[in-house]
């Protein structure tokens, strides 16, 4: 009787298993994996202080020019003047609208700005919103302690100004077909001057509003305290026509 080969099955399984090696399933994708773009965050900021930088610039020299002593009367021919001069500087500059909000707050939150002269800093603020890219700037001044006057001056048609916060005097005057939106309340002489556009003033209004428009309209949410001696032009009160309408005496209560 013949005996039966060994079997060969226990001989192969040891050294079969000696080849076993635990592999990662997906280290073949290492290859694939792609790189983190490094964004060049150094650059951005040095190029953002940079505009700023430029921006202070133009308005220390609107100071120097007209403002050396620190009083700086609200007259028109010094109004024009004052404007023409920010003109200058801001034409030469490559900003965008963030850049101006953010230069309404370094004049009360920083020491490189000398000083905020409500006037000054309303035209020039004025001068930097009509000569951005942009069609449509929102500033979200609310938590601004200073309310700037002389603001949304000469807003050209096809700009929209929107303002979150108030305003102190001479809002949206000279407005030359811009729409201005004061989501606050605005002082005296508001749309004085004012040629064609829209104001739209979400509060209240001071007196003398509208002194010497000639042409335009001005929406007023709350209440009018004055109008101002009209030429042309339309308000309203809350929805309400009170100018033209049969009281028409200026700077009374209606």
């Amino acid at each position: 009787m013949k005996s039966s080969p060994p079997s060969k099955k226990n001989s192969i399984l040891p050294s079969l298993k000696e080849n076993w090696i635990t592999k990662n399933p997906f280290e073949e994708f290492k290859t694939f994996a792609l790189s983190t773009p490094v964004l060049p965050l150094d650059q951005i900021v040095q190029s953002t202080e940079a505009i700023m930088d430029r921006i202070r610039w133009g308005y220390e020299k609107l100071l120097e020019e007209e403002a050396k002593e620190l009083v700086w009367m609200v007259q028109y021919n010094t109004i024009i003047k004052a404007y023409e001069v920010a003109e200058k500087y801001v034409k030469e500059i490559d900003y965008t609208a963030e850049d101006i909000e953010d230069f309404c707050f370094a004049l009360e939150n920083t020491q490189r700005i000398p000083y905020l002269i409500p006037g000054p800093a309303g035209i020039y603020i004025s001068a930097l919103c009509n000569y951005v890219k942009e069609e449509e700037i929102v500033l979200k001044l609310s938590e601004l302690k200073t309310e700037i006057n002389l603001i949304g001056f000469r807003l050209p048609k096809g700009k929209r100004l929107m303002i979150e916060g108030d305003t102190g005097d001479f809002t949206g005057i000279g407005l030359e077909g811009g729409e201005l939106v004061v989501e606050g309340n605005t002082k005296n002489w508001t749309g004085a001057g004012m040629r064609g556009g829209k104001i739209l003033i979400k509060k209240n209004i001071g007196l003398h509003t509208g002194e010497w428009m000639m042409g335009g309209e001005i929406y007023v949410g709350g209440r009018v305290r004055g109008l101002g001696n009209i030429v042309e032009g339309k308000v309203y009160e809350r929805d309400k026509l009170v100018y033209p309408g049969k009281v028409r005496y200026p700077n009374l209560y209606y």
